[in-house]
């Protein structure tokens, strides 16, 4: 089964090394490594793993902190495509066009960005309208969410006070991204953690950003 690790580690070279080396040692593959951010002296990467059957995930996290500075953020199991390139292949879809770039999006962006369901949305708060969403995504049209029509890109953590109660006990982290300037937003969400940053979130905007111009265009 496969898990991804958020790790803040010290920001010096072989750290990431250090860390492959001591998972490596314990017969634990990885399967891709992103790093979300750096600075004042620190780096926080997301690490997907393959874990044998015989080997409990508590085990991870005593493999990662016997390397010296290291610290794990999160643990939770990752069931998306087990690859590197996902923000290419998402690129390289909306350049095909040929289909609907909100259904494209509410499908391929929570692989590329390691979370569980997204949702392209229009309307009000209270006039909430689904234009798609991933198989995973929860129920949304009948919410109250008083962030639409979103104009910028947005953390939505799991304890504002919109949220319902029942996705606080889950711990859905959400973070939200304007799709094509007239109020539509791109909702992504995972559950468990870990919260969402800004790193993760100028992606998301980055990339809905290339998908409302690609949307424009005629289909190569």
């Amino acid at each position: 089964m496969s898990y991804l690790l958020r790790l803040v580690v010290p920001d010096r070279p072989g750290i990431l090394g250090a860390v492959a080396t001591a998972l490596g040692l314990a017969g634990i593959d990885i399967v891709s490594v992103d790093v979300l951010e750096r600075g004042n002296g620190v780096a926080v990467d997301d690490i997907v793993v393959d874990l044998p059957a015989d080997r409990v995930p508590d085990g991870l996290i005593t493999v990662v902190m016997s390397v010296p500075g290291v610290e794990v953020e999160s643990l939770r199991p990752y069931s998306g495509p087990l690859d590197t390139h996902r923000e290419l292949e998402l690129l390289e879809a909306l350049a095909r066009g040929g289909g609907d770039t909100a259904r494209l999006l509410a499908t391929e962006l929570p692989r590329v960005l390691h979370g569980g369901w997204a949702a392209v949305l229009s309307g009000g708060p209270d006039d909430v309208r689904v234009l798609a969403a991933s198989d995973a995504a929860p129920a949304l049209a009948a919410l109250t969410l008083p962030w639409l029509p979103l104009t910028s890109p947005v953390l939505l953590p799991s304890e504002d006070d919109w949220v319902p109660e029942r996705w606080r006990e889950m711990a859905i982290e959400m973070m939200a991204a304007p799709f094509d300037g007239s109020g539509t937003a791109v909702l992504l969400g995972r559950s468990g953690g870990p919260a969402f940053r800004r790193s993760e979130l100028l992606r998301l905007a980055h990339l809905t950003g290339i998908a409302a111009t690609v949307a424009q265009l005629p289909p190569v």
